[in-house]
């Protein structure tokens, strides 16, 4: 596969990856040879991918710790638990991430905003400190945050998300200037709209989803697998000189 991708030997930790975008970027994580943790809220739907990666690319290669977000301690045992099975964690992903509302900020309640921070900002700030304790003493690792391209548009109804998104890059930059040093690097992703379950209330009519195209150079919504690419090349040798930055991949969108 050559040596800019090739992860054999890293240990990744993907955050809900039981389908959509986490679930791709976890099987190319493992294509190019990383042993994943398959993580999400619900354990059964976490094994089906599991399984599929243990099938196709040996077995050992994917293990299941289900943790929900919003729980510190559920993601303390995710980061123990790798570390028992697997060994260090060489790749984070937080992908996972909540988006309760749909509709002008008017209308958002304030445990609706306070749980899409509290998922979107904090969890993440939680877990990455859980890893990096090892990625310093290693003087290596790869983090990345899956935000939006939300996060650099304004918009009348997802305005809360895009409010997290838009802190999450700031997460990656400062998070960059305190391990930079370390050989750490944390970047975040920010896709397009992507075909996907937790996305589907913008694209799940023909009407939405003609709107969407319509905005889209390539004249299409993204794909899962759109994503995996960016995220194996940030994990990989192949981005170790990117840090603190946010990859836009968006078919053109934003263009």
């Amino acid at each position: 596969m050559g040596e800019l991708f090739d992860l054999t030997g890293k240990v990744a930790i993907v955050t809900g990856s039981s389908r959509g975008i986490g679930r791709a970027i976890a099987e190319r994580l493992a294509e190019h040879g990383a042993k994943v943790v398959i993580s999400s809220r619900k354990a059964d739907a976490c094994q089906e991918v599991a399984d599929g990666i243990n099938a196709k690319y040996g077995a050992g290669k994917a293990i299941v710790v289900a943790a929900n977000i919003s729980s510190k301690d559920a993601l303390q045992n995710l980061v123990d638990e790798t570390k028992e099975k697997l060994g260090t964690v060489d790749i984070l992903v937080c992908n996972a991430a909540s988006n309760p509302y749909y509709g002008p900020m008017s209308g958002i309640s304030d445990d609706q905003f306070r749980k899409v921070l509290d998922n979107n900002i904090i969890s993440q700030h939680w877990l990455i400190q859980m890893c990096l304790p090892d990625m310093i003493a290693q003087k290596d690792g790869a983090i990345i945050i899956i935000s939006s391209i939300g996060g650099i548009r304004g918009t009348s109804v997802i305005g809360a998300y895009n409010i997290s998104k838009a802190a999450d890059f700031m997460l990656a930059r400062n998070l960059a200037q305190e391990v930079g040093k370390h050989n750490i690097r944390i970047n975040c992703i920010a896709p397009g709209l992507v075909k996907t379950d937790f996305a589907r209330a913008l694209w799940d009519t023909p009407e939405a989803e003609e709107k969407s195209i319509s905005y889209n150079p390539m004249q299409r919504l993204g794909v899962p697998d759109d994503i995996a690419g960016g995220a194996v090349f940030l994990a990989s040798r192949a981005g170790s000189w990117v840090n603190g930055h946010g990859l836009v991949i968006d078919g053109g969108t934003v263009a």
